[in-house]
Order: structure tokens, then C-alpha cells, then sequence
């Protein structure tokens, strides 16, 4: 049995690589996001509290915890 040649094999095609320039808006927006993310798990409460009460607080409660962030 004959081996098929690498020819007669469908090519695949590459894909072409993204300009940095279309990427920086995403990664941007994604940077802030997270920024904004680790802002109220790891910050939000007390005297830099954005929101009254402890609402926000409770809700990540167990986020902190399993990022090692003290909270009590």
C-alpha cells in the first residue's frame, strides 16, 4: 500500500496574524474591565466604598477569600 504524497493532501489554511494595532482597543477595554473586577473584590468597602452599605461586600465575599484578599 502506497503511501499518499504530501501534494495530494487538502491544505490547511494559516490564518493571518492580527495587526497590533486592531488589538489594542480589545485588550484596552479588557484591561479595564479586570482593573474594575479586582477594584471590587479586592477594595470596595470602607472608606474608599463607592456604594453605601455592605452590599457589594457580601456579594464577593467568597471571591476575596479565594483570592487570599483579608476582608475581617
Amino acid at each position: 500500500m502506497a503511501l499518499p504524497h504530501v501534494a495530494d493532501q487538502p491544505s490547511i489554511p494559516i490564518p493571518a496574524p492580527v495587526p497590533l494595532r486592531e488589538l489594542a482597543p480589545w485588550a484596552a477595554l479588557f484591561g479595564l474591565l479586570f482593573l474594575l473586577l479586582v477594584y471590587f473584590v479586592g477594595v470596595e468597602q470602607g472608606a474608599l466604598s463607592m456604594f453605601g452599605g455592605h452590599y457589594v461586600h457580601e456579594f464577593v465575599h467568597d471571591a476575596r477569600h479565594l483570592l487570599a484578599y483579608p476582608c475581617h
